[in-house]
């Protein structure tokens, strides 16, 4: 039997989602694509998600960028359809209800780099390699990164990635906030950990509440997005996970959520 091109690890609500074509960089192909969406369509119905990673197999690379083999003889039509399911493909993992991490090592070029992009945040290892080389190739990004990317780190930034197709360092890409942390790549697998103990001692809730109130408020007016965030800061009200949290904080315990 063939490996798996997602492998899956699910810690207790704490999913790790791993791209797994070392060989081919972890490049994006029609295969890699379906899998991915798949698994994303079941954590759309997990009942007890607290949060999900997402990474690629290997030292080399998270992913190297979309598969130039499987692209090269597509026609406009079919290039629109691949183009269609990746975008489908991203924008699950974009609107998961929970905070989603990339932990980038290596190269993140291409739909890698859009693929980071629909995350909440990025870790990156201080061997990343950064950008959209996709004008080298004669086309542009074509899985979102035209969009995403002047919301991350503002238009000037992205016109110049996706113009000159250059590529940059992990500690550029912190400078300019396309990242929010660079590490040793051997710290990667324990900032995993850490991470898991800071979202599973919050109240759950609440995470998925803060998320809602960022994502849904960037596409509202100012006085519309605060009454979204009044909104969802009375619902909190509403369960028993406020009256654990704020009970344990006057009792001076941990909350048990």
């Amino acid at each position: 039997m063939s490996e798996a091109v997602i492998e899956k690890v699910d810690n207790d609500g704490m999913v790790q989602l791993t791209i797994n074509r070392p060989k081919a960089l972890n490049a994006l192909n029609s295969e890699v694509l379906a899998a991915l969406e798949a698994h994303l369509v079941e954590l759309e119905a997990h009942p007890h998600l607290r949060g999900v990673v997402i990474t690629g197999a290997g030292e080399k690379s998270f992913v190297a960028g979309a598969d130039i083999t499987e692209m090269r003889d597509k026609t406009p039509e079919e290039a629109r359809a691949f183009a269609s399911q990746a975008l489908r493909t991203i924008k699950r993992l974009e609107t998961l209800p929970v905070p989603v991490v990339a932990l980038v090592n290596g190269f993140c070029l291409g739909g890698g780099c859009e693929l980071a992009l629909a995350c909440d945040w990025a870790v990156a290892s201080d061997n990343a390699v950064f950008g959209q080389p996709e004008v080298q190739l004669g086309v542009i990004p074509g899985f979102g990164g035209t969009q995403r990317l002047p919301r991350r780190v503002g238009p000037a930034m992205a016109i110049d990635l996706a113009t000159t197709g250059r590529k940059i360092d992990a500690q550029e890409a912190l400078r300019i906030g396309l990242v929010n942390r660079v590490m040793p790549q051997a710290e990667l697998e324990g900032y995993v950990e850490e991470l898991t103990n800071q979202l599973k001692g919050n109240g759950p809730q609440a995470v998925r509440s803060a998320k809602q109130a960022v994502h849904d408020g960037l596409d509202q007016d100012l006085n519309s997005a605060l009454a979204l965030e009044t909104s969802l800061f009375a619902l909190c009200f509403a369960g028993g996970e406020q009256k654990e949290g704020m009970s344990a904080f006057v009792e001076k315990r941990k909350a048990r959520f």
